[in-house]
């Protein structure tokens, strides 16, 4: 029977972690760096761009803008939390991470996902005023609204990850360090204890299972009363408008879940999965939507279309001025 004493569980703690970054595939790393480079690149010049255009142009400070510009960053922070890292062990071979910097990654990552499926609620909301209540939603969608919804997303995110890190930080780690990720995820690092972690397994089974759950609820009945009210328009057009703004959120909403969801059922279910296949499933929730997000919203939406076309003319303009210049 093994005995952990304080001095174990401190030396624990102290000793740095390591990333395995892909099992089985070590000698192919620097191959997978590349399409994983050019998907972060994609997503940052994307996400940059449109919020950007968001930002400086007037005509976007509505709800649906703000609410997108709420994604758009928790995609970022959730993709600029563990990417450079993976980078770094794919072409570095940079592994290791200290038991606290894996804490703040874990926060980053699992808090920023719960408030991510939180902002798709709001956004869900905010297309249930546009199309139900379309004379009242300035009245209903306020500033001060919105940044109370801000305000409990945060929270939120925030209150149901703290307990996590609790967790984690009390558990002794006297086995092998070495992490089979490409970042510190919340089961892959539990799993490492040389103690019960049930407690851990079942509080991350409540908090995936009620924030999914919860925020699904709500979105389909949100979707439910859309579809009905959009049936009734009368126009031809007018359903085409409304249906092509909510096949949008909802496309944003299965590119969310469905990497999320087998990133959560491959660390505790699929216990005889290639460990390969495991860390490429959960990896591809960090991946995917930062790099489809603002693209899905950019072809579907005119209004960011144009945006983007007049921020690209207007930079064009100034460098062809700047030229001219320097010729004089």
């Amino acid at each position: 029977m093994m005995v952990i004493t304080s001095n174990t569980m401190n030396l624990s703690l102290t000793s740095p972690f390591f990333l395995a970054g892909v099992p089985g595939l070590e000698d192919v790393h620097g191959w997978i760096a590349l399409p994983v480079s050019f998907m972060y690149f994609v997503s940052l010049l994307s996400n940059f761009c449109v919020l950007l255009i968001i930002k400086t142009e007037p005509s976007l400070h509505q709800p649906m803008y703000l609410f997108l510009s709420m994604l758009l960053f928790t995609d970022l922070v959730q993709s600029n939390s563990t990417v450079p890292k993976v980078l770094f062990i794919f072409w570095f071979n940079n592994r290791e991470i200290s038991f606290e910097c894996c804490l703040v990654q874990m926060f980053f990552v699992h808090s920023f996902s719960i408030m991510n499926s939180s902002v798709l609620l709001a956004m869900a909301f905010d297309r249930y005023v546009a199309v139900c209540h379309p004379l009242r939603y300035v009245t209903i969608l306020t500033t001060p609204l919105i940044m109370k919804i801000g305000i409990l997303v945060v929270m939120r995110g925030t209150v149901l990850m703290i307990p996590h890190l609790l967790l984690l930080r009390w558990l002794p780690f006297c086995r092998s360090h070495s992490i089979e990720q490409t970042y510190c995820e919340h089961m892959a690092v539990a799993k490492l204890a040389c103690a019960d972690i049930r407690i851990n397994d079942a509080y991350g089974l409540f908090v995936a299972l009620s924030v999914a759950l919860i925020d699904f609820v709500f979105i389909a009945t949100s979707y439910t009363l859309i579809v009905r009210a959009v049936l009734r328009l009368p126009s031809r057009e007018a359903r085409y408008k409304v249906g092509n703004t909510c096949v949008t959120h909802i496309c944003v909403i299965l590119v969310a879940y469905i990497p999320a969801l087998f990133s959560f059922l491959s660390h505790r279910y699929a216990e005889h999965m290639v460990v390969s296949t495991q860390v490429i499933l959960s990896n591809l929730y960090l991946l995917f939507p930062p790099m489809l997000n603002p693209i899905i919203y950019g072809i579907s939406t005119k209004e960011i279309q144009k945006n983007v076309g007049k921020f690209f003319s207007y930079h064009k303009s100034l460098n062809l001025k700047h030229k001219k210049l320097n010729f004089l």
